[in-house]
């Protein structure tokens, strides 16, 4: 495993070790003497249909760091730091995580999650630093104007509850920053 750092202070593109032969594969996913975080205590997995389009997703109370991996399918991963102090504060970063190039993020605490889905049939894995609290979620609305993020189609499956997220606009009057 070897660890990327990006443009935006501790968001990281992690690039794991696929060893093949003709059985199949196996894959390094997470070494804890690489990435180095201790406080992960959650982990699940979503599976996610061609053109979907989830998030963008936030705690702004009991935050939580994640480490994205895909484990069949490609997606485009996007994340915005929304911390306070922050740099990069509004900022977007994008990556294609896929099966194929054997990449993941790991995304710090502040920061809201959304991600694309290119295949058929998409498995997404995550590791989490706290657990689902659903009382304390809220959101950015992925098809934000405001926000210029260029998603790969425009007519995209999103939820019901996703369609009703908060603008950036609205983000910042509400919460102002995490």
């Amino acid at each position: 495993m070897k660890i990327y750092k990006t443009k935006i202070k501790d968001l990281l593109i992690i690039k794991q070790k696929n060893n093949k032969d003709k059985r199949g594969s196996l894959r390094e996913i997470f070494n804890n003497k690489i990435l180095k975080e201790k406080n992960f205590v959650f982990e699940y997995c979503t599976v996610s249909k061609k053109d979907a389009l989830r998030g963008f997703h936030f705690q702004y109370k009991y935050q939580q760091a994640k480490y994205v991996n895909v484990l069949k399918g490609k997606i485009l991963d996007c994340v915005i730091d929304l911390r306070k102090r922050s740099r990069t504060f509004g900022k977007s970063f994008k990556i294609i995580l896929s099966d194929k190039n054997c990449l993941s993020l790991y995304i710090p605490k502040g920061f809201a999650h959304a991600y694309y889905s290119y295949e058929k049939y998409n498995i997404v894995y995550y590791k989490l630093t706290n657990y689902y609290k659903p009382n304390f979620e809220s959101g950015i609305n992925a098809k934000d104007k405001d926000l210029k993020i260029k998603w790969p189609k425009k007519n995209v499956i999103l939820s019901k509850k996703d369609k009703k997220l908060l603008t950036f606009k609205e983000f910042k009057k509400r919460f102002r920053n995490l």
